[in-house]
Parts: structure tokens; C-alpha cells; sequence
């Protein structure tokens, strides 16, 4: 893999000979690299406080305190510093102990130009590869991904697609309620596309103080704002070959979502602060739980970035959607979390399976997932209906909501108290489904009826009810016109 080197690095020269200092600068600034000096360990204290530095080239012996002393003290304030020693008498023990004090490379004088470029190149090489894989394993593969489980019509397309989509570079847009693996889908589309070696890095949009976002994505230079001490690289920089993906995009700032769309367009982008473009070759995963086409109207999304972000749009389905697949999920988290917690592994009821397959799951994989690890440190062995949370128990209405048919007649859920704390999405879907199954328990579940009712197309009721996990209580068999025909 090859890793270009941005010239912009700035390199402090650290040598009592002023005539070394300046033939460093004058071959270091021939290469493009920006240039501070330094007499003494003193001055060079006194310029990091002042300066972001990349790289040190320290002389050993220098006036007052020498340069290994220096060293130590650099790495311990700064570890992720490269610095390469020189010498005019270097002895086998100096080298090393700056070696074992975390030097990148030790060489004498006279300088040969070649050795000292060299040097130098793979020095900042191997701090972009730092950084780099930083961002593959840190930000990317977190602690606790899932692999993307189930075998139902719903999982089986989304797969599909992502085979399709994957070894394009086509920009892709994924959907969904919160909860239902969003981030999951975006990794399966960096891991089968031909970028797959490369940094996988991540933003959660909704997180990041919107006056920090532009320097979260871009980077900025020291001394941009109040406590910007150092130089530091942007997410799209440590993307470069790679994959950013864009959580909740639609929570962005519109002033940032300007920078990004300038990005997707050019590939171009400057760090906060700075003047100089730089240029990524970046693929853009975005992901929301938002309308975007509801926000465009309404002047909270650029329509511009909208369209350039939505090439290739993938929906995650709820898990009430593919209620299928729970056993298989809850298996998988089961077996997790027991080993996680140094537990033995315990078996659940086909009956407790039963349970957690019908349960509407409002907050999707992510919930499921809760429930697991609590089963596995609360839960007995077997696992059984009597450790299911108490909103699961058979019988039990939706959380926060009356059951269709109980109450006073007309009467609105009783989560209109709790509206705050819901998403708009969120919201309509409970809404959504009380009313449907009030209507379908109102006419007998018979399905033209209920449709009428509805003003819907007797098809299209019949997916709402799949959609929402309707079930036709007491296990009565399909009747002459109900949701089994």
C-alpha cells in the first residue's frame, strides 16, 4: 500500500551548529517540508509550546541538557512524536538507550542527504500508518460488532444488495429505525468493496457539539480556535482510500453539510484554520433514522447534498419486520454475553423463543441485544418466561400504550404523556399501529372491512399488519377473509 506523505509536515531541527540547522533547512525545504530550529533543549521546549510539530531531528550532544535527556522528556509528553537522533560521537549506549527511549532511527554525522530524507519519509510514513490504523480499529471495529444475522426475506435482500453495491464506489444511503443495524450494513459494504484494506472510519453526526463538527471532519490547524494547541487531522484525512461513514447525517449543520458536499463533488477540503486543499479519495456510507426528503422541504437538509448522497439507498428493516430472526439473534447474544462475562452458557425454553419472536421490539436489534445480556447475568438456567422483562410477558401491552379495544372507546394511548420522549418516527409508528389493530379487532379481523375503514387497498393492509407484527389473538386459525389468506 502506498501512503503519500503530505508535504505540509513541519520538521523541527534541534542542533547547536547553526551551519547543520541551516543545510537541514535547505534540504528539508527543498522537499516541501516546513522548518523550525531549535539551539538547545530549552529552545526546543519553548518552540513546542508554540508550534505543531510532526517530526524532531535531535542532536545528541548539545549545551546544557543533552539530547537524550530531551528525548525522554519529549515521549513523555508527547508518545505519538517521532524523533530521529544524531551524533557526532555516537557511542553503541547512546543509541541504545534513545532506541529504547522510543527514537525512530539514530545516525552520525556527516549527514548524507539521501540517509536523512529517507529517514525522514519513513519516519511520518509510519505515523500516517499510526493513524491510519487508529482509525480502522478504534472508531471502526468498536467492541461489541455484530455480524449481520438472519435468514429471513428481509435480511436475504438487504444482503443481496450489499453484494451489489459493494464493489462499486456508488455513494450509499441507508435508512432505518434506531436500533435496526445501520452501522452493521455500512461495514458489510466496506468489507466486500475493493477498499476493504483500508481505514474503515466512523461519525456519529448527532454527537459532535455543532461548532466541533467541521474540525472533527476536516481537521484544523493550531491556534484556529480556543484550545486548538496542535495540528489535527480530520476524520475524511484518516479516511483516504478508504470508507467514511456518516451517521445520522441528518442531524448535520447546514454550514458543515456545505464542506461535505464540496467533498463528495471535488474531493477537496481545507482544515479548519488553514489554507492549504487538500485532497481524499474517500467512499461516503451516510446513514439516518430521519425523512431527508421531509427535511429538504422543510430547509434543514441541502436537497443538493441529498442527491448526491442517495446513489444507491438500502432500507434496514425493523426487527419486527423479520421476527423470524430472533432466535437466531438472541442465540448469537446469548452465547456472547455469557462468555463476555465469564459465565456458563444457558439454554432457553422453545416457549421463552416463542415469546420474544412475537414481541414488537420497538427498539429493534439494539433492545434485543439489552434484554440478552441482562437474561444471561439475571436469568436462570433454563431461561424462561419468567425472566422476560415484564413488557414482554404474554398479554402485555406495547410499552407506554393501551391495547386496541380496552378503555374508553376512542380513548388516545396513553403515551401522548410521554411524547417527548419520542422520535416523530417513533411516534407515528406506535400511533400507526394502535389504530390498525383497534380497527382490526373492531371488525373481527376481518381484513376488507378493516381496510375500508382504513381507506386502504386490502393488499397493503395485509403488509402493514406483517410490517407491524400484528398477530390475531388467541392463535385462532385464518378465516374466511382474515390475515391468513
Amino acid at each position: 500500500m502506498q501512503v503519500l506523505v503530505p508535504p505540509e509536515h513541519t520538521i523541527m531541527v534541534v542542533d547547536d551548529e547553526k551551519n547543520i540547522r541551516r543545510m537541514l533547512r535547505l534540504v528539508l525545504e527543498g522537499e516541501g517540508y516546513r522548518v523550525r530550529e531549535a539551539g538547545d533543549a530549552l529552545e526546543l521546549y519553548a518552540e513546542l509550546k508554540k508550534a505543531t510539530v510532526d517530526l524532531i531531528i535531535l542532536d545528541v550532544r548539545l549545551p546544557g541538557e543533552d539530547g537524550i535527556s530531551a528525548l525522554e522528556k519529549v515521549k513523555a509528553e508527547r508518545p505519538e512524536l517521532s524523533v530521529i537522533m544524531v551524533s557526532g560521537h555516537a557511542s553503541i549506549s547512546d543509541a541504545v538507550k534513545a532506541t529504547r527511549l522510543g527514537a525512530t532511527d539514530f545516525f552520525e554525522k556527516p549527514l548524507d542527504r539521501e540517509r536523512v530524507l529517507l529517514a525522514v519519509r519513513n519516519a511520518l510514513t509510519r505515523r500516517v500508518l499510526e493513524e491510519r490504523n487508529e482509525a480502522l480499529t478504534g472508531r471502526a471495529f468498536d467492541a461489541g460488532a455484530d455480524e449481520m444475522l438472519g435468514q429471513s426475506q428481509a435480511m436475504r435482500s438487504i444482503k443481496e444488495a450489499i453484494a451489489k453495491v459493494a464493489p462499486t464506489p456508488g455513494r450509499v444511503l441507508i435508512t432505518g429505525e434506531s436500533g435496526t443495524g445501520k452501522e452493521l450494513i455500512a461495514r458489510a459494504v466496506h468489507l466486500a468493496s475493493k477498499r476493504s484494506r483500508q481505514a474503515f472510519v466512523k461519525v456519529n453526526c448527532a454527537a459532535i457539539p455543532s461548532g466541533l463538527i467541521e474540525s472533527e471532519l476536516f481537521g484544523h490547524e493550531r491556534g484556529a480556535f480556543s484550545g486548538a494547541e496542535r495540528r489535527k487531522r480530520g476524520l475524511f484525512e484518516l479516511a483516504d482510500g478508504g470508507t467514511i461513514f456518516m451517521d445520522e447525517i441528518g442531524d448535520m449543520p447546514l454550514d458543515a453539510q456545505v464542506k461535505v458536499l464540496r467533498v463528495l463533488q471535488t474531493g477537496e477540503f481545507t482544515r479548519v484554520g488553514g489554507e492549504s486543499t487538500l485532497t481524499v479519495d474517500v467512499r461516503v456510507v451516510a446513514a439516518t433514522n430521519r425523512n431527508l426528503q421531509d427535511a429538504v422541504a422543510s430547509g434543514g437538509f441541502r436537497e443538493d447534498l441529498y442527491f448526491r448522497l442517495n446513489v444507491v439507498p438500502l432500507h434496514a428493516p425493523p426487527l419486527r419486520a423479520r421476527a423470524e430472526d430472533v432466535p437466531l439473534l438472541a442465540g448469537a447474544f446469548l452465547a456472547r454475553f455469557a462468555r463476555d462475562n465469564g459465565l456458563p452458557r444457558k439454554d432457553i425454553t422453545p416457549e421463552t423463543l416463542e415469546i420474544m419472536a412475537r414481541y414488537r421490539w420497538p427498539g429493534n436489534v439494539r433492545e434485543l441485544r439489552n434484554v440478552c445480556e441482562r437474561l444471561v447475568i439475571l436469568g436462570g438456567d433454563p431461561i424462561t418466561a419468567v425472566d422476560l422483562p415484564r413488557e414482554m410477558e404474554p398479554g402485555a401491552p406495547p410499552v407506554g400504550f393501551q391495547p386496541a379495544g380496552e378503555g374508553p372507546p376512542g380513548a388516545l394511548p396513553d403515551a401522548l404523556g410521554r411524547a417527548e420522549k419520542l422520535s416523530l418516527r417513533e411516534f407515528r409508528d406506535e400511533a400507526e399501529r394502535w389504530l390498525v389493530e383497534k380497527r382490526l379487532r373492531e371488525v373481527e379481523w376481518n381484513i376488507t372491512r378493516a381496510a375500508q375503514t382504513l381507506g386502504l387497498e386490502r393488499t397493503n393492509l395485509h403488509k402493514k399488519i406483517r410490517l407491524l407484527g400484528l398477530h390475531r389473538p388467541g392463535g385462532l386459525p385464518p378465516g374466511e377473509d382474515d390475515v391468513g389468506t
